[in-house]
């Protein structure tokens, strides 16, 4: 086994169990990815506020005191995890969490990352699978819809046939007539 295998024994569900959704996007907390990293929340945070331009809004950005604030009630979280938490986090997409390996620089953040890159591309392509039998789906039932209508329609004229047949009308004959029945 080589040396950079060692380096991460992290379980993909580890760090699936740490991706959020906030403002709509998948995104992991300062929090997670420094325990993932090894290093301290802080300066993970350092590097980062060191390097901001490579962070823009759609990299990273902080979370509100009300996101903060709802984030912590909506995942009961025990004393011991909220401790160290009282600003709030920043929260970092899959682009994010790239950029942290240039700004971290070390093994085990650059092996981290190819962990957390991969398992959100299997994630974004597990929704895109959904999105794709959701679609299929609507079509088929549009589909069957359209089929019903044309059934009903059938429907309306066997019904009218039947009841030609049930009520005819007296029909006029046709040919010549003896001046008899004239």
């Amino acid at each position: 086994m080589t040396k950079k295998n060692q380096l991460v024994a992290i379980s993909d569900e580890v760090v699936m169990n740490k991706i959020y959704l906030i403002r709509d996007q998948k995104v992991m907390l300062d929090r997670d990815l420094a325990e993932l990293y090894e290093v301290e929340t802080k300066r993970l945070k350092e590097a980062v506020r060191r390097n901001l331009d490579r962070f823009p809004e759609d990299f990273m950005f902080e979370l509100t005191k009300e996101e903060f604030t709802n984030w912590r009630t909506q995942f009961a979280t025990s004393n011991a995890d909220k401790m160290g938490l009282r600003a709030p986090p920043f929260a970092f997409t899959e682009h994010g969490v790239l950029m942290l390996a240039s700004v971290l620089n070390s093994e085990k953040a650059i092996q981290v990352n190819i962990q957390i890159v991969r398992i959100f591309t299997r994630i974004r392509e597990a929704l895109t699978d959904n999105l794709s039998i959701k679609l299929e789906i609507v079509e088929i039932k549009k589909r069957l819809q359209n089929q019903d209508a044309n059934i009903e329609l059938v429907f309306n004229y066997l019904d009218e046939l039947i009841e030609k047949q049930e009520n005819p009308k007296p029909r006029k004959q046709i040919g010549y007539k003896r001046k008899s029945e004239r």
